[in-house]
């Protein structure tokens, strides 16, 4: 670049070959506002940034232009380029504006700030989710469903069935146990009633009998005898004896087994005889109530009031205790999950009231007290919005909130306020 050319672009002239300056101040301006902002200076070096800026969109400009191969003429300009001070003092007056919006909106901040933090002083206020209790239902048993009662968003009360098991093969199961129970009753009522009075004197009619053919083989084996001593054994065989005397052996333990059938009849069954069956009696009956409770179970019972959030078998399908067939969400009790920092731990304590405010009620104010303050102190979840730091360790409290229309939902940001200070209180 020789000295004329210098000359002319030190002045803002137009160069041939060269873009103009009202071609460059668009280019320009973005260059000397990105220079500014690397230096981060205001008033007079905003000025060094133009120039500098200017020269450089120049320089790239001449670089992207071929070389002529003539020399041009100059043709006459009809409008005259601005000049490069009134771009300077635009940056300059942007770059001061900029620094008083900032002043202002940091002022602004400080001083909202001190006025919520004194009007704030007698009022703590804490942010959260709602939360409640959750119940996955299933079946005790094994079977096909036969019918699904209820569907989503339902509201249920405690006892209502909501499902049925298929019974058709457990139900003829439970008749036999009933009667395996039944014929069992009968065989330890017996054994506890023991023998009839006909069953006795029937025992003794045998003894009676037996005691009588002991004395008819008695007199048979006396005569005998006496008929063999007269005729010195000649008149009677020895066989004939041998009978004689079996027979009054045969009469003598028929009397004897006749007798002890009469006392076991009087006495009754064994105490043993009855203990098992009285333990078969049992062995009976548990079986009889597992089929019956099973039996019950077929039908899955709501256990307490809750709405229906999920329904995830249908009739037909196989189910098993470890496949769910409702989700319930219990209403009651219901509350918010709130953290607080260990300075304001000390402003609360259990049973304080509290007032429980959300977005999707605007205007409205739900009552509610402090159920519960964790014992232990934990980092401040992700998932909850606080001023302090996400670092800093705060103390999980539960606000237990009155909703008896149920408008509150699981997961809900909700705003939790306490009056620390109300009027008519006393102060310590």
């Amino acid at each position: 670049m020789n000295k004329s050319e210098a000359q002319s672009e030190a002045k803002g002239e137009p160069q041939l070959g060269s873009p103009t300056s009202s071609d460059l101040k668009p280019q320009v301006a973005k260059r000397a506002y990105e220079i500014h902002e690397e230096r981060r200076q205001q008033s007079d070096p905003a000025v060094q940034d133009w120039v500098q800026a200017e020269k450089e969109v120049r320089t790239d400009q001449t670089k992207k232009e071929p070389a002529p191969e003539a020399k041009a003429e100059p043709k006459p300009e009809t409008k005259t380029a601005p000049s490069s001070s009134t771009g300077k003092k635009v940056v300059v007056a942007g770059v001061i504006i900029l620094s008083v919006l900032a002043i202002l909106a940091i002022g602004f901040g400080m001083g909202r700030f001190w006025g919520n933090s004194k009007k704030d002083q007698n009022r703590l206020v804490l942010y959260g989710n709602v939360d409640l209790r959750q119940v996955e239902l299933s079946f005790n048993n094994s079977e096909r469903i036969a019918e699904v009662l209820v569907q989503e968003g339902d509201k249920v009360k405690c006892g209502q069935i909501l499902a049925r098991l298929d019974t058709s093969r457990l139900k003829p199961q439970t008749a036999e146990a009933e009667a395996e129970v039944e014929s069992q009753q009968a065989v330890v009522e017996k054994l506890h009633h023991g023998s009839r009075p006909e069953e006795i004197a029937q025992a003794q009619a045998n003894v009676a009998s037996a005691k009588a053919d002991l004395v008819n083989a008695d007199q048979q084996w006396n005569r005998m005898m006496a008929l063999s001593k007269l005729t010195t054994g000649r008149a009677i065989s020895q066989q004939d004896l041998d009978g004689a005397k079996a027979g009054l052996d045969v009469a003598q333990a028929r009397l004897e087994m006749t007798q002890k059938g009469l006392d076991l009849s009087t006495i009754g069954p064994r105490k043993e005889d009855i203990a098992q069956g009285e333990a078969q009696l049992r062995a009976n009956q548990a079986q009889l109530d597992l089929l019956r409770q099973k039996l019950a179970d077929a039908e899955l019972v709501s256990p307490c009031d809750a709405v229906v959030r999920s329904r995830l078998l249908e009739p037909g399908e196989m189910v098993s205790p470890q496949r769910a067939v409702y989700n319930l969400a219990i209403t009651n009790p219901k509350w918010v999950r709130a953290y607080v920092s260990d300075p304001d731990l000390g402003k609360i304590h259990p049973g304080i009231k509290a007032s429980i405010s959300a977005d999707s009620f605007p205007g409205r104010a739900f009552s509610g007290w402090v159920g519960f303050i964790s014992s232990v102190a934990e980092f401040t979840p992700k998932a909850v919005e606080t001023m302090e730091l996400r670092s800093s360790l705060v103390y999980e409290i539960r606000v237990f909130v009155e909703d008896p229309q149920d408008e509150l939902r699981l997961g809900m940001p909700a705003t939790v306020a306490f009056e620390l200070n109300p009027p008519g209180r006393s102060q310590p």
